[in-house]
């Protein structure tokens, strides 16, 4: 097991670096995960999308589909991946902080 230090606290991340403890989660957690893969600063809107998929996964345990994020945000699929150059779940579920997604290779 992994593990990164942000603001002096070690968290634990998987092999691909998702974070095992969703609750160990902060928007300090996130700007450190988008420098570490390339995302580089988080706009307004790559905060919309994550507050979104943070928010559903609360509510569901479960991340969200590309099409209720491509809903959602109003973005197409490949804005979203301008956004987030590793894909909504390897880029933009790592950032919010969830674990792996299901299918996610």
């Amino acid at each position: 097991m992994d593990t990164i230090r942000v603001n002096g606290v070690e968290l634990r991340v998987d092999g691909d670096g998702f974070l095992q403890d969703p609750g160990f989660w902060s928007e300090e957690v996130a700007v450190e995960f988008a420098r570490l893969d390339g995302t580089g600063e988080l706009s307004p809107k790559h905060w919309e999308i994550i507050r979104f998929i943070r928010g559903f996964w609360q509510e569901s345990d479960m991340a969200p589909t590309v099409r209720s994020l491509c809903k959602q945000s109003g973005l197409k699929l490949q804005e979203i991946y301008s956004l987030f150059p590793g894909g909504p779940a390897r880029g933009a579920c790592k950032i919010a902080g969830l674990p792996k997604p299901d299918g996610c290779v």
